[in-house]
């Protein structure tokens, strides 16, 4: 195997930059899509949700407590699950296994049957999903609330006015829709930028007869591939924090994580889209045909599996078994958790594996696919 000459990949790179900057239609998309579709996910998408999951955790042996969480168990709307500790129903929570719990206190009966007192009962949601956490708080308030009415015909006595539902919202506390659509809106962006664009670029030589006199030069099967992707790479990266700067200091959506975070993450969930689309483009050698199957290889999983805009949990098993296999899905949930909770490497080491893993697959992919022949 012929070793990789730095100068020759210096060339390559420095040609590929320049075709890169000689395109408008690149250009347009690096660095005026992204910011055209942060605003359109941001104020233009809203989200619905069905059944959701919650905890309660009942601190009250008293007849009424059990009978509200009985009321809560037969909601419609709502998968009541019981636990023994607050520490647990945190944990699942921040695991998201539960959205939202519901603590009733030990004195709630006591202070229930005080007309003159209040009985508090706390509603803690995950506002890193702003209309998952507004359906969960609607829902429980209105169990609460019927619940209430119930039980004043029952005692023949009127609605006490000054029991209080205590709502809180974890990751976002102002639950705003943008705080979540748009970390997730970054990953059709780079899915776009690193899958479509070099999707284009090998069979973009194919057409304009330049491949033959790349074959013909002294030029390595590495060296060809590694001066497709790292021009690219800039790229991506230079995009993705335009899209980081524009969310947070235009958008105003908060960012609590760090710079390392973010850059493995990026990095590496650009290098698996690069592999995406280099490897369309090896195999087609047809622009035309090489962008299409990144739209259905790379963007379309990337906004209808991800988890950005529905509910992994709520897609079938088959699908979402499939979305394990979407690059695009750990991307979703990385930078979800780096805007909203901040570098958490405990959620975020998973997801990094997992895009390391498929860089590997696809970058190794199209080197297998790269011949320094012309059939």
């Amino acid at each position: 195997m012929k070793s990789i000459s730095l100068r020759r990949l210096k060339a390559l790179c420095w040609k590929e930059t320049l075709q890169i900057f000689r395109d408008p239609s690149s250009n347009l998309i690096a660095f005026v899509l992204p910011v055209i579709m942060l605003l359109i996910f941001g104020y233009g998408i809203n989200l619905d949700s069905s059944r959701l999951r919650i905890g309660v955790l009942n601190e009250d042996s008293g007849k009424d407590a059990h009978a509200f969480v009985s009321a809560m168990r037969h909601s419609a709307w709502l998968d009541v699950r019981s636990f023994q500790s607050r520490e647990l129903m945190e944990k699942s929570l921040v695991d998201s296994q539960i959205r939202g719990f519901v603590i009733i206190p030990q004195d709630f009966t006591k202070r229930l049957e005080n007309a003159s007192d209040t009985a508090p009962v706390q509603l803690v949601a995950d506002g890193s999903e702003p209309n998952i956490a507004q359906f969960v708080n609607s829902t429980v308030s209105g169990v609460w609330q019927s619940w209430q009415l119930e039980r004043a015909d029952d005692h023949g006595t009127k609605l006490q006015r000054d029991i209080v539902l205590e709502p809180r919202y974890w990751f976002n506390p102002s639950a705003e829709s943008r705080n979540f659509l748009i970390p997730g809106s970054i990953t059709v962006i780079m899915t776009v930028i690193g899958a479509l664009l070099t999707s284009l670029v090998v069979a973009r030589e194919w057409e304009r007869g330049t491949m033959e006199a790349l074959l013909a030069s002294p030029v390595t099967r590495a060296e060809l591939l590694l001066s497709k992707v790292i021009p690219y790479y800039v790229l991506g990266m230079v995009s993705l924090l335009l899209c980081v700067g524009v969310a947070h200091w235009g958008l105003r959506v908060p960012f609590r994580g760090g710079i390392l975070a973010l850059s493995m993450v990026g990095s590496f969930f650009l290098f698996s889209v690069l592999g995406i689309g280099l490897a369309i483009s090896t195999a087609t050698r047809n622009q035309f045909n090489a962008a299409q199957a990144a739209l259905n290889a790379a963007f379309l999983p990337a906004m209808m599996l991800s988890g950005f805009i529905y509910e992994i949990s709520s897609m079938p098993p088959f699908l979402r078994g499939v979305t394990h296999l979407i690059p695009a899905r750990y991307f979703v949930s990385s930078m979800q958790t780096i805007f909203q909770a901040g570098s958490l490497w405990s959620v975020l080491l998973p997801d990094i594996l997992m895009l390391m893993a498929s860089s590997a697959l696809f970058i190794g992919l199209t080197a297998k696919l790269t011949r320094r022949r012309m059939e």
